[in-house]
């Protein structure tokens, strides 16, 4: 395709989506969707990825973030283009919330990328195409500088991105505006400008308009060496990658899936140390944290192990607690209110929920944010009832009220369940379950088991495993 008297912008432009989706090692009918805004870049991309590809293989997936009172005729405009190209179209409304201390800039742009590869899985797009290009990415590295961002800031947009739900590929990132302008004139286009790109109240706005024409001036090649730029700090940025996960093999936990060792992590020299916290963070899924904030983290850690304190550690980001409890360190969800009390483990009472059981599978408790489950089981183990035990009378979630206690076995003495708690080594903020009462017996313990003083033996008849999940933990 593109065959028909080729202009030279035109060359440029087309050899530049070959080459990206060429790269990408994708099959040659793998469909590929293009992030369609409606303005000049995208325009342009949509456009030569059809000619490139042709329209059968090209979807067009359109956002409406509802900020600007144009937003429903962009959407319009939008569907009007993918029309004229015979492509096919679809569009999302997104809301754009912001976390706090979030700009409405970074929220609308999370609000989108999500929509967008949400959009690329129902239409099983194989890439996603976006239209970001050589000016975009000089103004994105001057920002990372002018707010005094690391290695990965400066890194800025890479050209291609595998770690999210689809590869996103930005086939225009060499390519000048005024290159995709010419295409556009050439090919007559017509694309919409958004109004707020004018606004110079938001940075990125101020360095395009007041900033970089005047480095334009006097540093003509400024775009290619901040190009430059961004290409070497992505290569420092794999081989320090690279670095914390070899050390994260050395520094996770043996006992814990996700957690590290508190003493080998502190064992490294702060610098190595934050940039293992950095990638452990990001591994988890959490927002990233600033370097400063990292580094507080990391002296509360030295502190607390210095005074042999780290079970009152408690540092929170993201809505997920940084907590050390025998010498594992891990990321527990929660929100970021009052610690319960160490001492006791026993926290805050929460209202009792009651069920009299006819055969449910899951008890849903939202006070607590997770479910009992009652699991058919086909032998009798710890953690077993027979289902007459559960009929008997009415099930009873309750919270701890201090000094409860349970046999865990036949024979086995009964004990408290602070002692049962601390020999199976579960953390005071793991605490804070409910505990399930049949009657007035208490029969199961989250992270124990079940109370063989309430029942006996696993039972006759059809069994049932109980077991406690947390709502993260839910399918």
């Amino acid at each position: 395709m593109t065959s028909d008297n080729e202009t030279p912008a035109g060359r440029l432009v087309y050899e530049a989506v070959r080459a990206a989706v060429s790269d990408a090692d994708l099959s040659s009918d793998a469909p590929l969707a293009v992030a369609l805004s409606g303005g000049l870049d995208s325009t342009v991309l949509l456009d030569a990825a059809v000619r490139c590809f042709g329209a059968q293989r090209v979807v067009a997936l359109h956002i409406h973030h509802g900020l600007s009172p144009n937003a429903n005729a962009w959407a319009a405009h939008c569907e009007r283009f993918a029309a004229s190209l015979d492509v096919r179209f679809a569009a999302r409304h997104v809301d754009v919330a912001r976390a706090g201390g979030e700009s409405l800039e970074a929220a609308a742009r999370d609000a989108r990328y999500r929509a967008l590869d949400a959009l690329c899985d129902e239409h099983g797009a194989s890439a996603l195409l976006i239209a970001h290009h050589a000016d975009d990415q000089a103004e994105t590295v001057l920002l990372q500088l002018l707010r005094g961002a690391g290695v990965a800031g400066l890194a800025a947009m890479a050209p291609q991105r595998f770690d999210g739900a689809v590869p996103r590929l930005r086939p225009l990132l060499r390519l000048l505006r005024a290159q995709l302008e010419q295409y556009a004139h050439e090919r007559d286009l017509v694309w919409i400008d958004d109004e707020s790109n004018a606004d110079t109240r938001y940075s990125r706005n101020a360095l395009r308009h007041d900033v970089l024409p005047v480095l334009a001036v006097h540093f003509p090649g400024f775009r290619d060496a901040l190009a430059r730029t961004a290409s070497h700090a992505a290569s420092a940025q794999r081989l320090l990658d690279q670095l914390a996960r070899i050390d994260y093999e050395h520094v996770q936990s043996a006992g814990e899936e996700g957690a590290l060792a508190l003493d080998a992590l502190l064992a490294l020299d702060d610098e190595r140390a934050i940039n293992l916290m950095r990638h452990w963070i990001r591994s988890r899924g959490l927002l990233t944290a600033s370097t400063a904030r990292i580094a507080d983290m990391l002296r509360q850690l030295r502190d607390a192990a210095a005074a042999r304190d780290g079970h009152a550690l408690r540092v929170d980001h993201a809505g997920h607690c940084l907590r050390a409890y025998r010498n594992v360190l891990s990321w527990e969800a929660g929100d970021s209110g009052d610690a319960p009390d160490l001492d006791e483990g026993v926290p805050a009472l929460k209202a009792a929920a009651e069920l009299q059981w006819q055969g449910e599978e899951v008890w849903r408790l939202p006070q607590w944010r997770g479910s009992f489950v009652f699991e058919p089981a086909d032998a009798p183990a710890d953690d077993v009832v027979g289902e007459g035990v559960l009929r008997a009378a009415p099930l009873v979630a309750r919270s701890r009220a201090g000094g409860e206690r349970m046999r865990v076995a036949g024979e086995a003495p009964s004990r408290t369940l602070k002692n049962l708690f601390q020999e199976r080594g579960v953390p005071a903020w793991k605490r804070d379950v409910p505990l399930l009462f049949i009657g007035e017996a208490l029969l199961f313990v989250p992270h124990v088991g079940v109370n063989r003083e309430a029942a006996p033996s696993a039972g006759h008849g059809p069994l049932r495993r109980i077991s406690w999940r947390p709502d993260l933990l839910l399918a």
